[in-house]
């Protein structure tokens, strides 16, 4: 009978409660659907979910929606009129073009597996977009869709129609001519720092008002008033403290909850709660005077060790210095020279030189040259899009083709670079199996509420008065964070070390994979050669006028031997006249032009002429032939010179490893390369990129393999290997198929690296054990009822402080030992 009231009356609160959020229902509250609602916005919401076949949404949580009383759900939103605005539009837009955009949109709402998968389906409700992307940590949606069906505008309203209003600050208008675009609010610590001060005061004066218990003089110093007048003032204090600053614990639990999930504040919070409840019990019933100190304590403590805990990890911050070391370098005009700056310096204004297969690192206006701009590296479709001078180009785009000027109109922004680049390891690598940690973490804390239970029941069949102390010392004592903290904190402080060594990786799994390496193939030209060369020409003397045709055209190349031949002949020409027209770049043959009228081609004998040049066994360099107007010239001789140091290098590599060399090369180099890289690498020459990448594919279904090589002709090699490196000398060449980047000058620690990156795991391994330790030497003495919780409050923020210092500092002190702390 009881139940049957019980449950009746828990079904009388369900139904006034509105189905989409679950606020309570007022007497106004609107039935729809057999479902009641709180406000006309939240019936809308549901109807259109209902209308695109989306209440799908409903079964990943209850109420998930947010509330949606105090909002006019309108056609029109005259809040967003202004994105109607070009000047402003452009702070939300990341690329626009060819019929569609993509805008980037910051959403507080988002909370839960429900708005994901909610906002994932945006292509359901309206068709003219294409695609949504979302990134829950940053709260970011990222919306491709098609400008000539819908606006940014539009997009802003539909998205407040369903509940997730975009939020807007001209502080993100300003700052598009500072240094970066702000996407969302900065995190406001006020309200942690107010919450840590009442604690503090509370929990000061709860002790204060019990110091004469502490000390034993109960009713010697204090008459029959004065003492429940002092506990019932710190139940005062104490229910402050529940309302305002132990709130924290109990909306992260609530939270956790809601998504089927214990988190780490759960125990923490029924802690908190059983120590109030038996307070409030024994100072009522007058039994005693409580825990009322060890309750306002436990938040206290935990608040200030969480206050520390985030001031350490800001002050480390090594993924925003990370992402400044982004190793990309482009050549700016100044003055009618050419400089070579890094992406960081780009300022709004600066005249940028890009040139054939470079990305457009900023957005900015053409200036120059006929742009042939293949943004797949942002859309994912290879087409390439034709733009006129005058016109807006996107960062991100690869130009094809000659030479352009653009003129940065935006600031660089690295992170967005980053995250372009990271979505080509979902495109193409394998997904990665569940870390253990995780794993770990996601069963923690159902296992401390067993401890807890256990040692709950124990003593309350030995001795019932330790239990309250047992059992809360358990729950606040133990911490799965220690073991999560451990790799976040050793990758990122290694990938740190890295960048500052030229070695930049696009994510931290490449860490990981860096560790398993069995197998290194690398490429010659320009991976173990340097920039510098001797070149002789061979054949009928070239006039003039015909080297400044073949200067002209190997400027537009990045490739290594072009590059040579620039250098070479342009110390005999005095003025360039930059007229070049279809120029094309054929992967591992060469390349062809029209120069002021002439048709050049440079590459390859079966490319310039159709056919294998006679002699080509016989050459001791490597060459790249020339003919004009279809008449052979002869051939560039290039005398490569290796860099500084890689004897050495492969000294070392191979005591652990099997190494190749694929080369499209001749093998004019064969018996120097061997007497380099030691008589067992395995060489090949003569490799085309399907060759490269026929041979890696091989290996990497037997082994796990390294692959390095410059990212221009290597890049379905690099693509295909467990981990691909492309080595640069400028960076200039930005390759997204490859999963680092590393400068050319650094190659030579490519050994120490490789064990930098075995040791991360030793690393990892040291600090999970040490995280195991400390929670089972804590949960040892909790249930045994002689640590209190007081101290457990204390020690489990120092814990994950310990673990923090204990995983930077080792992974800093491996670098040192293996030289890797050189200066920026």
């Amino acid at each position: 009978m009881i139940f049957s009231i019980y449950k009746t009356n828990i079904e009388q609160k369900k139904e006034t409660n509105c189905y989409h959020c679950g606020d309570k229902c007022t007497s106004n509250n609107i039935i729809f659907d057999d479902k009641n609602f709180c406000c006309q916005g939240c019936k809308s919401v549901y109807t259109i979910l209902q209308k695109n076949n989306l209440c799908q949404y409903y079964q990943f949580s209850d109420t998930p929606g947010a509330s949606q009383q105090n909002k006019k759900i309108t056609p029109q939103y005259s809040q967003f009129a202004f994105l109607d605005d070009s000047t402003f539009e452009a702070s939300f837009i990341r690329f626009k073009g060819d019929g569609q955009a993509h805008a980037v949109f910051f959403l507080p709402q988002m909370h839960c597996s429900s708005c994901i998968w909610l906002l994932e389906n945006l292509p359901r409700i309206n068709h003219s977009i294409i695609k949504s992307i979302i990134n829950f940590p940053e709260k970011q949606i990222s919306i491709r869709y098609k400008t000539d069906e819908i606006s940014l505008r539009q997009l802003a309203e539909l998205l407040t129609n369903i509940g997730y209003e975009p939020y807007t600050s001209f502080q993100q208008f300003e700052s598009n001519n500072g240094n970066e675009t702000i996407l969302h609010p900065e995190v406001n610590t006020k309200q942690r720092i107010y919450n840590l001060g009442i604690a503090g005061f509370c929990f000061s004066n709860i002790m204060i008002l019990s110091f004469p218990e502490y000390l034993g003089l109960g009713d010697e110093v204090t008459d029959n008033l004065l003492m429940p007048l002092f506990r019932y003032i710190s139940l005062f204090l104490a229910c402050v403290v529940m309302l305002f600053p132990a709130r924290t614990f109990f909306s992260a639990a609530w939270a956790g909850l809601k998504q089927k999930f214990l988190n780490i504040d759960a125990p923490i919070a029924l802690a908190i709660a059983i120590t109030f409840i038996r307070s409030v019990y024994e100072i009522s019933f007058g039994v005693g005077s409580g825990y009322l100190d060890a309750m306002s304590g436990i938040v206290f403590f935990m608040l200030i060790g969480r206050f520390f805990q985030n001031k350490t990890y800001h002050s480390l911050s090594f993924n925003s210095n990370y992402k400044s070391y982004f190793p990309m370098a482009i050549t700016l005009v100044q003055k009618d020279a050419e400089k070579i700056v890094p992406l960081s310096e780009i300022k709004y204004g600066d005249l940028m030189r890009v040139h054939d297969q470079e990305i457009i690192p900023v957005d900015g206006l053409l200036v120059a040259g006929n742009a042939a701009i293949d943004y797949s590296f942002v859309t994912g479709e290879t087409q390439q899009i034709v733009k006129s001078v005058g016109e807006l180009v996107y960062a991100g785009g690869r130009q094809i083709g000659t030479t352009i000027e653009v003129m940065a109109v935006k600031p660089l922004d690295s992170s967005y670079l980053t995250e372009l680049w990271n979505r080509e390891v979902f495109k193409h690598k394998k997904p990665e199996g569940k870390s253990f940690v995780h794993q770990i973490s996601k069963y923690f804390t159902v296992v401390l509420f067993i401890i807890a239970s256990l040692s709950a029941l124990y003593w309350y069949l030995h001795d019932s008065n330790k239990i309250w102390l047992s059992v809360t010392a358990v729950l606040i004592v133990a911490c799965p964070c220690t073991l999560l903290l451990s790799s976040t904190f050793t990758y990122g402080n290694m990938m740190r070390l890295f960048a500052k060594n030229g070695l930049y990786l696009r994510h931290a799994s490449v860490i990981e994979a860096l560790s398993a390496i069995k197998y290194i193939v690398f490429d010659k030209t320009g991976t173990l050669t340097q920039n510098t060369a001797t070149v002789m020409f061979e054949g009928a003397a070239l006039q003039n006028t015909e080297m400044q045709y073949i200067a002209l055209l190997a400027k537009q190349s990045k490739h290594v031997l072009s590059k040579n031949i620039y250098d070479y002949l342009k110390k005999n020409i005095t003025e360039l006249n930059d007229n070049i027209e279809n120029f094309k770049t054929y992967t591992g043959l060469g390349i062809e032009g029209v120069v002021q009228g002439n048709y050049i081609k440079i590459g390859s004998y079966e490319f310039v002429c159709n056919g294998k040049y006679p002699e080509d066994g016989n050459l001791l360099t490597s060459v790249a032939h020339i003919s004009i107007n279809n008449q052979y010239k002869g051939y560039f001789a290039i005398k490569q010179n290796y860099r500084i140091g890689i004897k050495t290098m492969f000294d070392a590599l191979q005591k652990q490893f099997k190494i190749s060399l694929l080369s499209g090369d001749n093998n004019a180099e064969e018996e120097n390369l061997k007497t380099i890289m030691g008589s067992n690498a395995d060489l090949h020459f003569y490799q085309q990129p399907v060759d490269k990448l026929e041979f890696i594919a091989n290996k990497s279904s037997l082994t796990s393999t390294l692959m390095l090589g410059d990212g221009l002709n290597d890049a379905g090699a690099l693509k295909q290997a467990q981990v691909g490196i492309a080595v640069t000398d400028n960076i200039n060449s930005f390759s997204p198929a490859c999963d680092a980047l590393l400068k050319g000058n650094y190659l030579i620690k490519l050994p120490q690296i490789l064990k930098f990156a075995q040791g991360g795991k030793n690393i990892i391994w040291c600090s999970f054990i040490v995280s195991i330790l400390y929670n089972v030497i804590g949960l040892y003495y909790a249930v045994q009822g002689v640590l209190t919780p007081l101290i457990a409050a204390i020690l489990m923020p120092a814990s994950s402080i310990t673990i923090i210092l204990i995983t930077t500092g080792i992974s800093s002190f491996l670098g040192k030992q293996l030289r890797l702390t050189a200066d920026k």
